[in-house]
């Protein structure tokens, strides 16, 4: 199962834990999500960081959409090098087996939300901070 990060909050007056942390999770600019394994290594890792990130479980459909709207692999939009029925598949191997960087690019640039955040300073559910159930909502919103 993947879980996507989304990182929220920005680079200023960041405790050098925290830092690191988000370094290695690969989300070092504001509205950069990636899709990372759900392991007890990671989940410390989120702990650490929650207070700059959203994180949540992702559907297979959801997967796809970031393939097709915003999957970059080197130069090239991923939706001009492959089919529509081929980054189904990817999607699908994506989620349950293989990392994201065999397909395209393991860094999503997204855009802010549409009618934007709750608030970037509060939890879920009275903000967008943290821990959350529908991040499929919160991406779809995004791309």
């Amino acid at each position: 199962m993947k879980i996507a990060i989304v990182r929220i909050r920005g680079r200023r007056n960041l405790k050098p834990k925290i830092k690191k942390t988000l370094e290695l999770l690969r989300v070092n600019r504001t509205n950069h999500c990636v899709l990372v394994e759900d392991t007890p290594q990671t989940k410390g890792m989120l702990e650490v960081c929650k207070d700059y990130i959203a994180y949540g479980p992702v559907s297979e459909e959801t997967v796809f959409r970031l393939l097709r709207k915003r999957g970059e692999k080197g130069k090239y939009h991923l939706k001009d090098v492959m089919e529509e029925e081929e980054l189904r598949v990817a999607a699908k191997k994506i989620l349950h087996q293989e990392p994201t960087s065999v397909f395209a690019d393991p860094v999503f640039r997204l855009h802010p939300p549409r009618k934007g955040y709750k608030s970037i300073k509060h939890a879920y559910p009275r903000g967008d901070l943290g821990k959350r159930e529908d991040m499929d909502i919160l991406l779809k919103r995004m791309m």
